[in-house]
């Protein structure tokens, strides 16, 4: 009987061919797995983004509502010539500070000078006629108790005293206004400030109906701001601040600041001091007026800017302004839910204080918000929330 039996060469070649396809099998799951993992772990990244996230809390905050203004000196005189004339002397030039009673033009005066002197001889005759008749009144008296003469001569030497009396007092008159228009050849400053333009040079006739005015004059110690507020802002002005009438409402005003045209603030605060008493039909709007001291003379009638009334805020939610995002004319953030889940919600903003709007309505206090990263999200879109405190936030950034 023969036994087949294998030799090493035989074993060599046979084991190690079924053992390598078990092993490659193995492999082939073992890479299988391991790619779909992470492929699984890709996809769960891709679509559960880390996002910072922020609690929304109530804050006090003063806001401010801003109005266009113009402005003006609270004493800004037009200097007219009240008498005519050709300009003799300019005394002051454009620009120039200058007190009240101050000279500022000087018109020829030898005809108002003539005038005057006619004046007073007239007034002499006058009173010399005046004399001669109160003379001869005393002359007929004793005359006409003695009956030398009779009554009648008495009369009208009395008549005609009385008639001297009275070209007096004409000519007196007549005097008076001869040293007025004397008086206007010269004229002076009414009050403190900063002379305007000057469209006359010295030698123009001017006079009364002079249709340009010598120059303006603007007191500037003090300036007045007018704003007008629409209807809206005005209702709510008046809601806002107690008191039975609007003039009380107004003392209840804090004090108001002035951005100037290079959007700087004016170091000095002003007051709300009248509002006016309708509305302006054509505009909608209703005109306030604001004074600010001006001591240092920086701004002037005709400069522009916007009147800041500040507005105190305690029960309305801070979100930041990047936390938001608009859309058809209304402000949405997106919410985050228990499962991490976000919703867009609308969001009434009721003001804005810095980088951030104050909400009036459409979220709650202590409900989650996504703070950014919005435009990598979409409606019922999951993420992984990583909280940040609006404390910090608001350290680094105040309201």
């Amino acid at each position: 009987m023969k036994v087949k039996t294998m030799n090493a060469a035989s074993t060599k070649n046979n084991y190690p061919r079924g053992f390598s396809y078990l092993l490659w099998l193995v492999l082939a799951a073992v890479l299988y797995y391991g790619c779909e993992t992470a492929a699984s772990k890709n996809n769960t990244a891709i679509q559960n983004p880390a996002l910072p996230v922020i609690s929304v809390e109530a804050r006090a905050a003063t806001t401010y509502r801003q109005y266009n203004a113009s402005l003006e000196g609270t004493k800004d005189v037009e200097i007219r010539p009240q008498v005519s004339g050709y300009l003799e002397k300019i005394y002051v030039d454009e620009g120039a500070h200058v007190h009240k009673g101050q000279p500022l033009f000087k018109i020829d005066d030898n005809l108002y000078r003539q005038q005057l002197n006619n004046a007073q001889a007239s007034l002499l005759a006058a009173k010399a006629d005046l004399e001669k008749a109160q003379i001869n009144l005393v002359k007929l008296q004793p005359l006409v108790e003695h009956q030398v003469v009779s009554d009648v001569q008495l009369k009208e030497a009395e008549a005609a005293r009385d008639a001297a009396k009275a070209a007096v007092e004409q000519a007196k008159a007549v005097a008076a206004a001869a040293r007025i228009n004397l008086d206007y050849t010269l004229i002076k400053a009414p009050a403190e400030g900063y002379i305007g333009r000057l469209p006359y040079k010295q030698g123009s006739l001017v006079g009364r109906n002079t249709s340009e005015v010598l120059t303006t004059l603007s007191a500037i110690g003090q300036i007045y701001a007018y704003f007008s507020m629409s209807e809206t802002d005005f209702l709510a002005f008046k809601h806002q601040f107690t008191g039975a009438t609007i003039e009380d409402k107004i003392k209840q005003l804090p004090p108001v600041e002035l951005v100037m045209a290079d959007d700087s603030i004016y170091p000095e605060k002003g007051k709300v001091e009248t509002v006016l008493g309708q509305f302006d039909k054509t505009m909608g709007a209703i005109s306030f007026r604001a004074v600010f001291p001006n001591k240092s003379g920086l701004l002037r009638s005709g400069n522009t800017g916007e009147i800041k009334i500040p507005h105190l805020v305690d029960d309305d939610l801070v979100v930041p302004q990047e936390s938001t995002f608009e859309l058809q004319n209304k402000v949405f953030v997106f919410t985050v839910d228990k499962g991490n889940k976000v919703s867009s919600v609308p969001v009434a903003v009721s003001a804005k204080s810095g980088r951030y709007y104050l909400v009036s309505k459409g979220i709650q206090p202590g409900e989650k918000i996504v703070f950014t990263g919005l435009d990598r999200l979409h409606e019922g879109m999951v993420i992984q929330p990583q909280k940040i405190s609006l404390d910090s936030l608001l350290q680094s950034d105040p309201l």
